[in-house]
């Protein structure tokens, strides 16, 4: 779809017609941090091999207290940065571990070879830990491009480690791949492909030639944040591409919008609704205006202390076509 004209984004609160309100909080999203071995064209979280920052210590024991005090949380999503490199990483996975939550690492799959972090696929399995990593397609040339050279290759072989451990076979041992569409270089916008078939495409490319398995293929459309803002700014799309995600507005997956259940903690302790909220800081606030931290969670001795979700024009990005979340399509 092409636009000539740049139409005002209507804001998300008044798409929706109410405030977008908060469930019951059953997920943690965790980033680590903002050190990374990969530094992606379309990252929103801006990670590198230059970033340092890191989750600390304190704040890694207050997470700890959240996992084992709170029942409700049913999935402790751990990201980055590429989470493994950062701090905290075997000691969060270890506590939700015992307290048998559901267990997601967002890897980027290269980490595995780098010095030192080779033991994180067998401590994976060890842990039961679902692993969602990105593979933004199933040809080397397309995710080179984003990824940097050689990535896909690693990539590749990294999948088929973790096949020899299980993974993609063992009902335990869930490996799930994210594509994400090119970033537009031209107004001819386009949604993202539909999951279940592009999933099907993955499947068969990658067994005929790799002979390697993955579980789920999730489809992710890029929000303009962090370096994909960027992209869009410098090509002149920014508020074209706005409009397009708002065009495509598709009212059935609010109910289903990660934000609503979840809490998203950054490595400084700072809670946000969503990790999109998080990168562009847009804290979550409790109902007398504070900005929330882990630290006032526990001492409120609740989760569930936020009643609207702070919404921006990119939750249009979340809410456009079949909608788009860090576990997938929405509907």
């Amino acid at each position: 779809m092409s636009f000539n004209t740049i139409t005002k984004i209507t804001p998300f609160a008044e798409k929706i017609k109410q405030p977008l309100l908060k469930d019951k909080i059953t997920v943690l999203q965790i980033n680590l941090g903002k050190k990374c071995n990969l530094a992606c064209s379309h990252c929103h979280v801006e990670a590198s091999p230059k970033r340092t920052e890191e989750l600390t210590p304190e704040i890694c024991e207050q997470l700890q207290q959240l996992i084992s005090k709170f029942p409700q949380i049913k999935t402790i999503d751990l990201t980055g940065g590429a989470p493994e490199l950062n701090y905290g990483f075997k000691p969060l996975v270890e506590t939700a571990r015992k307290y048998n939550k559901e267990i997601i690492v967002r890897s980027n799959l290269t980490i595995y070879f780098e010095q030192g972090f080779e033991d994180i696929p067998q401590c994976c399995a060890d842990n039961k830990v679902r692993i969602v990593a990105s593979l933004p397609c199933y040809l080397e040339d397309n995710v080179d491009k984003v990824r940097g050279k050689g990535v896909y290759d690693q990539s590749i072989r990294a999948i088929g480690w973790l096949n020899d451990l299980g993974y993609g076979t063992d009902e335990d041992l869930i490996l799930d791949l994210v594509y994400n569409p090119p970033l537009p270089t031209t107004k001819n916008f386009s949604l993202t492909a539909e999951q279940s078939k592009l999933e099907t495409a993955y499947k068969m490319f990658l067994q005929e030639h790799f002979e390697i398995k993955f579980n789920s293929l999730l489809t992710i459309t890029n929000l303009p944040i962090g370096r994909t803002k960027f992209f869009l700014k410098k090509q002149g799309l920014i508020d074209d591409y706005l409009y397009f995600l708002e065009s495509n507005f598709n009212p059935i997956t609010v109910n289903s919008l990660m934000c609503r259940n979840e809490l998203s903690i950054d490595y400084l302790g700072n809670v946000y609704d969503c990790d999109f909220n998080q990168m562009e800081n847009l804290p979550a606030k409790i109902p007398n205006g504070d900005n929330l931290t882990v630290t006032k969670l526990l001492a409120m001795d609740s989760l569930d202390v936020i009643e609207k979700v702070q919404t921006a024009s990119y939750c249009y990005g979340c809410t456009a076509g079949s909608g788009s979340s860090c576990g997938g399509a929405l509907s």
